[in-house]
């Protein structure tokens, strides 16, 4: 059921946006897989066996992202994901997406939930710790034509009140998907927007360790 047929990668460092030039860059980084829709074109009542299959993928794609942007794993602030399905599919094969590549970042970040719980919607989100990315991983999904952008939101992994750190990715994959793929999506960053100015609560101010503040 899972064929992959393309990953690709972006990295970016922003090092400049008017005003004085920040100490460290800003990295922000997307990946995507362009998977075969096995549900393409015909309407199938039960999906989740796929949202099983894609754990792996998920998990897999986080190591990669991060390895791609070369930053300790501890600098990473931010994350998003999100879908591009192709016209033979529907949207809601994109929310196949919300259980596995939320999951994987989270894993990847120090998540200490149990996945049986994750994955059920059953998880208490007010029973982590600092630093173990307790905030929900913000998402968006679209059905597009091959070569269809998206924007990723992103928030902070520990708190989605942080407002210097909304923020989003576009993510493009030339060619894809085709009317019979999915694109599958995972992004992070390193921090907040550059030169970011406009209050509300800050990373190293986080008090309640509930995803929200």
């Amino acid at each position: 059921m899972i064929e992959i047929r393309r990953v690709f990668t972006q990295v970016e460092h922003i090092f400049h946006e008017f005003g004085p030039r920040p100490g460290q860059p800003l990295v922000r980084g997307a990946i995507g897989a362009v998977l075969t829709n096995p549900y393409a074109g015909r309407y199938e009542p039960d999906i989740l066996p796929m949202m099983d299959l894609l754990e792996p993928v998920g998990i897999d794609m986080a190591h990669r992202l991060h390895a791609a942007m070369d930053v300790p794993l501890e600098q990473i602030a931010t994350y998003g994901k999100g879908a591009i399905v192709g016209a033979a599919g529907e949207l809601e094969h994109g929310a196949l997406w919300h259980v596995p590549g939320g999951y994987a970042m989270r894993e990847l970040l120090g998540w200490k939930g149990d996945r049986a719980a994750y994955k059920a919607g059953t998880v208490d989100e007010k029973k982590g710790q600092p630093g173990n990315a307790l905030s929900i991983v913000p998402s968006t999904k679209k059905v597009g034509p091959p070569g269809a952008t998206l924007d990723v939101p992103l928030t902070n992994v520990n708190a989605s009140y942080v407002r210097g750190q909304f923020d989003a990715i576009e993510v493009r994959v030339p060619g894809a998907p085709a009317a019979d793929e999915i694109v599958f999506i995972l992004a992070m960053t390193t921090g907040y927007r550059v030169h970011d100015r406009v209050g509300g609560l800050r990373a190293e101010n986080i008090a309640k360790w509930d995803g929200l503040r």
